[in-house]
């Protein structure tokens, strides 16, 4: 049959196959993912684009595309934009707890152990790390629909790490002692893991950020018996 014949007998508008095409055909029905998984793979998509890109610039379209869907399957999943940024911010956290095996922050001086072991993990998980750093940084601005996450987020640390100083110095430990502790532990390890980002040889993240958290303990433990080298006569 001539090549002509055969494209008549072609049916009108049917797209000539490609490997692509065949294989999408030939998937059993039994691959499809599941709502949770394919929820996850679009969360691990924007946390890779808002974390290149930030949040601003990063667009559903560009997140669609790496997951294979569309724009409105991206809305479908998550509703929106905005949706959609407060459950990458939220798989982070939800990682730092998969790192101890729970669901609960851990109390006492665990906490502080699991904080210098999530210094460890982070230096495996770059990506997830530069996106945390991204959209915390962007959040200070007017109307940033992170900014109240954030906000709360830092709020509740703090309280954390204030109960585990508690237990961890005892009760006779001054309430401003432990909130500027508290405090400073967030903002060092927050502050070191933005200089690991941007200079990963100068920086040893897990023993700088231990180290800091050691020496704020220690001035915490020894309560309004530190050393002060910095109070003015």
């Amino acid at each position: 049959m001539e090549k002509g014949a055969a494209a008549t007998l072609r049916p009108r508008g049917e797209r000539k196959s490609t490997p692509e095409r065949r294989q999408e055909t030939l998937r059993p029905r039994g691959e499809r993912k599941s709502t949770p998984e394919r929820r996850q793979e679009i969360v691990r998509a924007a946390a890779k684009t808002f974390g290149t890109k930030g949040y601003q610039k990063g667009s559903l379209i560009a997140i669609a595309e790496q997951v294979g869907m569309t724009h409105a399957g991206v809305l479908h999943h998550f509703g929106s934009k905005e949706q959609l940024l407060i459950a990458v911010l939220e798989y982070r956290d939800q990682e730092d707890l998969e790192i101890l095996g729970t669901r609960q922050m851990p109390q006492g001086m665990e906490l502080f152990w699991h904080l210098t072991r999530t210094a460890i993990a982070n230096t495996r998980r770059e990506g997830i790390v530069q996106t945390y750093a991204a959209i915390t940084g962007e959040s200070v601005t007017e109307n940033h629909p992170a900014r109240n996450f954030v906000i709360e987020r830092f709020s509740a640390l703090r309280g954390y790490i204030e109960d585990a100083l508690r237990i961890a110095c005892g009760p006779d430990l001054p309430d401003d002692v432990c909130t500027y502790a508290a405090t400073s532990i967030i903002g060092v390890m927050d502050g070191v893991q933005l200089q690991w980002l941007l200079d990963k040889k100068a920086v040893d993240l897990p023993e700088a950020t231990r180290f800091a958290i050691e020496a704020i303990l220690v001035a915490a433990m020894a309560g309004k018996d530190r050393p002060r080298p910095l109070t003015e006569n």
